[in-house]
Order: C-alpha cells, then structure tokens, then sequence
C-alpha cells in the first residue's frame, strides 16, 4: 500500500508540473505567430503572459498601469528565479547607480559587480506596426522554457521588462478593424479613426510633454523605477526598402546625449546587425533615415541609458506583400536601397515578405540585444554610472532659474511641472539672491545642471541650431527626418534665464510649483480654464477687450460680455493627429464641444447648432475629397464636397466663425472664395524648409485675437502656409519678423517669410474666417500661442 500511495504521489506531481507548464503560443492562440492573416486581441495577451507566470518561475506578471480608454498596461519580468525572488534589492542597485552624486567609485564598483543589466523591451507602440507583439509573445515563452545556454546566460546576466504593446487600445482598433474587412477589397487597410484616442502616430512624440496617459505610466513606472540601462523600442517603416533597420543613428546627435551613449548604441547596433546576416537575413540598414536628435523620440537617452530603435519592412498590417525589384525604392536618407554599400550590405531586391519575416528579424534582434548586454553586463552598468556622474558635474551652464513673477503663471507651473515628471530635481529661493548685477526675489525657482538628468533639463530649457548637414560637400541642405525644436520657454511663453556662473543662494528642493496668482489675467493660460468653469456653471463671464482680462459674475467698469460660444470640431474619416491634439486639448481647458462630421456639415443649418468650427492640420485634399471610392468601405468614403463648401458658406456669411489651422487654411482658399495667395506656392523645397522650427513673430495691434500675448513671440511652423490677403476684408493679425525669423531649430530660406503674415482675419458676411498659418496648439506644447486659437474661438 505504501508503494502505490508513494506511486500515487509522484504521480499528481509530475501531472501539475505538467500542468503548470507554460503553453505555447500556438496552443494557446490556436495559430502560429506571425501566421498570415492573423492578429491577437489585447486580453488575450493578457491572459497569455498571466499563464506564463503561473508556469514559469522565470516571469513575473506586472499590470503598471491603465490606457486612455482604461485597459491594462502589462509587462512580463523575465529573469533567472534566484533574481526575481530579489527584484528589490536590483532596483535599489539601480537607483544608487543612477545617481552618483551619493555612490562613491568603490561602492560603485561593487554594485555593477552585483547588479543585472535592465532592458526595456517596448512593442506596437504604433498600432499598426503588430508584429513585435506577436514576437514579444513568442519571445517569451522562449525565455521562460528554454535551456539553451545563450539563454541561460541572459537569465542569469539580464533583468528584462517586456512590455508586448504600449499602445493597447489602438492594438485592438487595429485589431477589430482588420477582421472587419478581412477577405474583402478593404483587407489591410489602416482604421479611419485615430489608433490612440487622442494623438494617434503622435503616441512616440510625447516623450518629453507627457501628455497622454500611456505615456505617463511608462515613464512613471518603468523608466524612473527601474532606470534601463537598455530600452529596445520595436517598430515598423514602409515596405519597399531595407527590410530591417538597427542603429548606428543617422547625424546629427542632439548635443546633450553623451558620447557614451551613442557609441554603445553603435556597438549594441552593429551586433544586432551582424546577428540577423549570421542568420540569412537581407536588407538590413545601419546608421540610415533616423536621427539622434529629438528627445520627444529617445526619453532613455537623456537618463542614463541606451534607446534602440528597430525599423522592420511593413506588410499590410498581417496580410502578405509581394514587392516586385522595380518597386524598391532607389533614394532613401543615407543609403540606396537598390545598391550595396557599407551600411546595407546585402540588398533585398524584392519578392513575398511576410508577417513571419517580421517576426525572425524581430525574435534575433532582441535575443542579440539581450546577448550583448548580459555578455558586457558589468561595463553597461559602470557605464551608466559614469555617464550619470558627467551629468551631475556639468558646468556650463550652472542653471536655469525661473522668476516669480511670470506673464503666463499657469505655462510656468506647467512647463515645471513636466521636467520634475522627467526626474529633473527643482529647487526654489528662501530668500532673495544675486547673480552678477540681476537680483532674484525669493520664490525663484532653480533648475541646476550638477544633476544626472541635466542632459533633460538642458535639452528642453535651451534654444536648438541644427546643424547645417549637406547632402554633399558644396550641395543642398539635408532635409531632418523629424522636427528640429523643442524649446519649452519659447513654445510655452515662460521666462527662462540661463545661468552661466556659479551663485549663491538659499534653495530647497519643492514639488509644488505655484506661482503668484495675478486674477483672471488674459495672459494666464488657466484663466480659460476658470472662464470654461464659469460657463459651466451658469456665472457670467466679462472681458475688458483692452487688457484682455476676464471677470467672472458681476459686471466691471470697461469689461463686455463674453458669451460661451457653441463649438464644433470637424472630424473626418481621414485621420487626423492634430484634430485629436486640439480635441484633448480642449478637453484639458474645459471647452465644451461637438465632432462635426461631413455629412452633418452637408446637411446644413450649423449656425442653429454651432458659432465658431475648427479645422484642424489637414490636407485641403482629404477635407473635400476624403477617401477616394473604392479605397474604403462606401460609408468611409467621401469628403466635404461642393454641398459642404456650400453649407460653410452660408455658415460664415450668417455670422458664423471659422477657424483653420495649418493645411487646412488651404482649404478655405481653394474652396470658400478666401482671397488669398500663398508667399511659397511654387517655392523649391530646395529653396525654402521649415520642418518644424520655432520662429520669431510680431503681433498687429488692434485684433482681439492678440488679447493676452505680447507684441513679440515665437509660433511652431512645420511646414506651414504663408498667406497674403487680395483683399481688403483680410487683415494680418501676426506677421513674421523682419531678421532674424529663426528662434530655435532650423529653416531654409528665411527670407521667403521675413514681415509676411502668419495669421489673418478674414471678415466675409456677418462671420470671419481665420487663417492661422501654423500650428498654434502643437502637440499640446505651445501653451503660449493657444491664446490666439482661444481668443479665435471666444471671438
């Protein structure tokens, strides 16, 4: 009896050891990853990392946060079971490392002897881009299961978070829209709607204004928890040219990334790159098309730590491609795709090219990745320290220090506010202090460089040149891949002095970042806030249109009415980004509003529901046109039209208000009988770029439009019309300044803007229409010229 009861136990061991084995990915989904046509649906990931926890003593499951529309943000930990059993013990060894200022040389010495190498893996943080959840779900059943020693080593070496996407809810938008029109003419097509609520592509842009709650909770939780040595950031690129991209980056290096950095991502790069030819992959492309430059795309990079960016050839979405020789391309930013040469050593010259393909670049990039660090892993930790400790003994400049008293109190809290979410350390002024001949009352705040984020603090404070980069020696300017400013005080009209010297004063650390309150200022971004309450809750609202403060509840001697105006937002099937900007944004400042679609613009009768519509940055193309017939389910098809252009029309001439920003105002030219003539019409690219520069302006007097803003500014341009009234009815409200234009960035061709407008007022009936030639609310950033839209809608 005791032999079987003995035999009976072994049994119902060896049955839940079997039991509690992690399922495999085709198990458990019922297909393969990267099988074509096939895609996962968010909970269902979820649930697959829960299930590897429980099978696994190699992974612990981590919900860290929640999405805009309120899913989970989840990340499996994966390392060796004796680290996971001492998780807190390796992010204290983390902590002290990335701050030198209180570890000495000997301890830090010990801590890297000690310590595991944190990688970051982030996936499908563009929603279209699919594949890399699905390698991140194959990868790590392969980390949990595995006894291949390259694998052991990185268990035993390496701590990492994988993090399958951190754009959950475009996942499954992405997702439901691609079994809707699977096996129709449809299939693999992008969804006619945003692929995050708010911002959409825009989600790997906010890495520095924090705007969106995805982004919030990464960095949050992740990145200034746990202080990656190594973040690995998986996308996708366009499908007709190299099929993988890994760095090195393309120049320039933005000046405040240390030199360490960027030579270890050229290591960690060339080793990815080596590893995927080992393997029999083609078309792989180093230091091509990416930068180094903006920290909107590489937060990691001005912390400490490495971000690796992967670019994989596309298909559409999961459906096969076949791309024909003749269709790749034979121009791209540092490197033919059709050619041999140093950096694309092995061209792919077409053929099919599946979700699979994806998905082994993929799965051998991060295990060479992850090879690399747990190889090196005591350098990338003594590295980290050292370049932390080069931050915190920056010298030049000493600070950066806000005064008290600010024209936009509300910008000044807020741009305070994002640099401490960055983990920029902020102190403010007991007393007042003398720097050289210029006095600091108390309650300046100081932002000094003797800290390991310096690098942060110093690329968002500091006004940007761009390098002049040619495309070869003697030849045109080299267009940048991205936008090429990001300087907070210009962008968000906050008084920021640079401190080159040393001084001496009494300063405390703070969190809490109010500044002296000066009323219902027009100049304080959160008067409108107040202003919105107000509306809300039935308490009249005045304005003196000379200062242009506000008053809330009972009348003052020289104040009007302001009356609430009824809002509209057009919103076509043609995604916009910067309609889901401006829609969060008025959002954030309480505005109340309605999406106005096409057929409700068609329909007519919009002063019965709306004063003033705004149209966001978009193509004048995709407003009256929309998707073409036959590119689109019928009922996403189609634009604005003759009826539309008809119906705003009458809108405008009957008193109503329409705003257009950027591209669009374009449409109000071409469609809406504006008189107008674009200053760069037929201008060379070659001739004339901004790609997204910060540039000086000046503001005639006289318009409301300018309450709140001072006589001289700085406005986002990317690429934006310039308008010149053929009309009397059209004034200029903000024209360009005379020399210099650029303020922070980079523009060629200055003189194609230099005194020109870059906003008009266009009275037309009993309405107007205003043509704002720039982004005034861009990427929720330009708190200082958001006055100009507000004060355009409150008209």
């Amino acid at each position: 009896m005791r032999i079987w009861a003995r035999l009976w136990w072994v049994t119902v061991l060896l049955a839940s050891t079997l039991l509690a084995e992690p399922p495999s990915p085709e198990t458990f989904f019922g297909h393969k990853m990267g099988a074509d046509r096939t895609v996962l649906d968010w909970s269902k990931v979820v649930d697959y990392f829960q299930a590897l926890e429980k099978g696994s003593d190699r992974v612990r499951f981590r919900e860290y946060g929640r999405s805009t529309e309120g899913r989970p943000m989840v990340m499996a930990v994966i390392s060796a079971p004796e680290t996971l059993k001492r998780l807190d013990r390796y992010r204290e060894i983390q902590n002290k490392l990335s701050d030198p200022r209180a570890t000495s040389a000997e301890e830090m010495r010990k801590l890297a002897g000690e310590g595991k190498v944190v990688v970051l893996i982030t996936c499908s943080v563009h929603a279209t881009e699919i594949a890399s959840t699905h390698a991140a779900v194959e990868f790590a059943h392969r980390m949990a299961t595995s006894d291949d020693a390259r694998i052991q080593g990185i268990l035993n070496n390496v701590i990492l978070l994988l993090a399958p996407s951190i754009n959950p809810d475009g996942l499954d938008i992405v997702t439901n829209w691609y079994r809707k029109t699977l096996n129709t003419p449809f299939e693999g097509t992008s969804p006619p709607e945003l692929y995050q609520k708010y911002v959409g592509h825009d989600n790997n842009r906010d890495w520095y204004i924090f705007s969106q709650s995805e982004t919030r909770a990464v960095v949050s939780q992740l990145h200034n928890v746990w202080h990656p040595q190594i973040v690995y950031d998986v996308h996708q690129m366009g499908p007709t040219g190299a099929r993988m991209f890994v760095p090195p980056w393309l120049d320039p290096i933005e000046p405040n990334i240390d030199p360490l950095i960027a030579q270890q991502c050229n290591m960690v790069g060339m080793v990815m790159a080596a590893d995927l030819t080992a393997a029999g992959r083609k078309g792989v492309a180093v230091n091509a098309v990416y930068d180094f430059w903006t920290p909107a795309r590489h937060y990691q990079s001005y912390h400490g730590g490495l971000r690796i960016l992967s670019e994989s050839a596309s298909v559409r979405i999961a459906s096969p491609v076949n791309i024909k020789a003749e269709q790749i391309s034979n121009l791209a930013l540092g490197f033919n795709p059709r050619e041999k040469s140093w950096n694309y050593l092995e061209p792919w010259m077409g053929g099919d090219w599946k979700l699979r393909d994806i998905i082994d670049d993929q799965l051998i990039a991060m295990e060479s990745l992850l090879n690399t660090a747990a190889l090196r892993r005591e350098d990338f930790l003594k590295n980290f320290y050292a370049i932390n400790q080069r931050a915190a003994q920056r010298r030049a400049p000493y600070s950066f220090v806000l005064p008290p008293t600010q024209a936009d109190p509300g910008a000044a809290r807020k741009l305070l506010e994002t640099l401490e979410f960055g983990g920029v350390e902020i102190e403010k002024a007991a007393e007042a202090f003398q720097v050289g001949s210029k006095s600091y009352p108390a309650g300046t705040f100081v932002v000094k460089m003797q800290q390991p984020w310096s690098g942060f603090a110093k690329a968002l404070l500091e006004r940007q040149k761009y390098p002049d980069l040619r495309v070869y020696p003697g030849g045109p300017p080299r267009r940048p891949y991205d936008v090429t400013a990001q300087t907070l005080p210009l962008l968000m009209g906050v008084q920021v002095d640079t401190i080159d010297d040393q001084f001496q004063a009494n300063l405390a650390a703070v969190k809490d970042f109010r500044f002296p309150a000066q009323g219902l200022s027009g100049s304080d971004s959160d008067s409108w806030k107040k202003v919105n309450q107000a509306w809300k809750a039935g308490t009249p609202v005045w304005r003196n249109m000379q200062t242009g403060e506000f008053s809330l509840g009972a009348r003052r001697a020289g104040f009007t009415p302001l009356k609430r105006p009824k809002v509209g937002l057009y919103k076509s099937y043609v995604p916009s980004m910067d309609e889901g900007w401006t829609r969060w944004l008025v959002e954030q400042f309480g505005w109340e509003y309605s999406s106005v679609s096409n057929s409700e613009i068609k329909g007519g009768k919009l002063n019965d529901r709306y004063d003033v519509i705004l149209f966001a940055d978009q193509s004048p193309g995709s407003i009256q046109s929309g998707y073409r017939q036959g590119s689109m389910p019928e009922e996403y098809t189609g634009g604005l039209g003759a009826e539309g252009a008809e119906s705003l029309k009458q809108f405008v001439e009957a008193g109503g208000r329409l705003v257009f920003l950027n591209d669009s105002t374009e449409y109000a030219v071409e469609q809406l009988g504006v008189k107008a003539k674009n200053a760069l019409k037929g201008v060379s690219n070659r001739d004339f770029y901004c790609p997204g520069s910060l540039l000086n302006v000046k503001l005639e007097p006289g318009s409301p439009l300018g309450l709140g803003l001072p006589p001289e500014f700085t406005i986002w341009n990317e690429q934006s019309p310039v308008w010149e009234p053929e009309e009397a009815s059209a004034k200029a409200v903000v024209k360009y300044a005379s020399a210099p234009v650029l303020a922070s960035g980079w523009l060629l061709g200055e003189k194609y803007l230099a005194g020109k407008p870059a906003l008009l007022d266009v009275a037309q009936g009993k309405g107007h229409i205003f043509l704002f030639g720039m982004r005034p609310q861009y990427r929720a950033q330009s708190w200082l010229t958001l006055k100009l839209l507000f004060n355009a809608m409150a008209y």
